[in-house]
């Protein structure tokens, strides 16, 4: 079996200096403090990576069922000194809904970094290749860091696609394309919502990440992690904007549709009330008794269909006079 197949994703020594030397399973395994900042990207779902996390990993029984979890939400704890965090970013893997986001768990502390997924996370395949071109993180506060700033930037297409969408709409209503609208509607906004259920959660994880004390995280690093928590508030006030936007939309469309069902029916209304009275009269000469005026008259026919526009005219001008129409 390969390393991947194995479980381990990424494996990186950092150089301090941007870049990184990339490891195997048995060179992890071999790995010493001495030799500089440890990353493990690992695939959690793989049976090797729960037996090295629990054998040999040396870390504490809450983190590696953290890093093992299947149901995570975002989150940042300190533990002994290091950091607990679950974050999330855009599913950007073929086939998928953006929505439907992706989950990456980090325990990070002063001489490595573990992360665990198990689908495609390409925030962290970014960053293995910023390292692998030594542009890359040179400790392991700036592998926090500069992972949460790959998250946070990827998202930014898929918030912008969210607005343009919402433009688009927002366009075609005035172009009277209600029916058409309404589905394209809820499908925005379910998705908004969906954005919205886990970036929320997410920008109180990173301020909690900016809040900690730990002493391998400088005040640069707070300073980055800053920017990313602005960057996030803005996400998620403009999906606050698009949601509110869809809303107001929405009934907009419902408002239009509702006039005009409700002129049509109006209509229909106008129509019966016109066709009542002559329908009763019609009904009434066409009973098989006997005693029908005009019955035998060559002019009944003409004179019933006179008497009948009468009184068609007389409901015209008795329904303008009421302004029913």
């Amino acid at each position: 079996m390969t390393d991947t197949e194995k479980g381990l994703i990424h494996a990186f020594v950092l150089d301090g200096q941007g870049g990184a030397r990339q490891l195997d399973w048995a060179d992890v395994r071999h790995w010493t403090q001495e030799e500089g900042v440890l990353w493990l990207h690992l695939d959690y779902t793989v049976p090797e990576v729960a037996a090295w996390l629990t054998e040999e990993s040396d870390l504490d029984e809450i983190v590696i069922n953290a890093l093992l979890s299947e149901e995570t939400r975002p989150r940042c704890d300190p533990v002994d000194n290091g950091l607990l965090i679950s974050l999330r970013g855009v599913n950007h893997n073929p086939d998928s809904d953006a929505e439907d986001m992706v989950s990456l768990r980090l325990y990070a502390e002063s001489t490595r970094m573990i992360s665990t997924r198990q689908r495609t996370v390409y925030s962290a395949t970014d960053l293995a290749k910023r390292l692998q071109n030594s542009i890359g993180p040179a400790d392991s506060g700036d592998l926090v860091v500069t992972l949460t700033e790959r998250l946070i930037t990827r998202m930014s297409q898929v918030i912008t696609d969210l607005e343009e969408s919402v433009d688009s709409l927002e366009e075609a209503l005035l172009e009277n394309n209600e029916h058409t609208l309404r589905g394209q509607l809820l499908m925005l906004r379910r998705k908004t919502i969906l954005f919205r259920r886990h970036l929320g959660p997410q920008r109180e994880a990173l301020y909690h990440l900016y809040s900690e004390r730990i002493n391998w995280f400088n005040q640069n690093h707070r300073l980055q992690l800053r920017e990313c928590v602005d960057q996030l508030t803005r996400y998620v006030e403009e999906l606050d904007s698009v949601r509110d936007r869809t809303a107001v939309t929405y009934e907009e469309v419902t408002g239009r549709l509702n006039d005009q069902l409700n002129t049509r029916i109006y209509l229909l209304s106008i129509i019966t009330g016109i066709f009542l009275p002559i329908s009763f009269i019609t009904g009434l000469l066409g009973i098989n008794v006997g005693g029908i005026p005009l019955a035998e008259s060559p002019w009944g026919f003409g004179i019933v269909v006179g008497l009948l526009l009468v009184i068609v005219i007389g409901e015209l001008i008795y329904f303008r006079r009421k302004r029913w129409y």
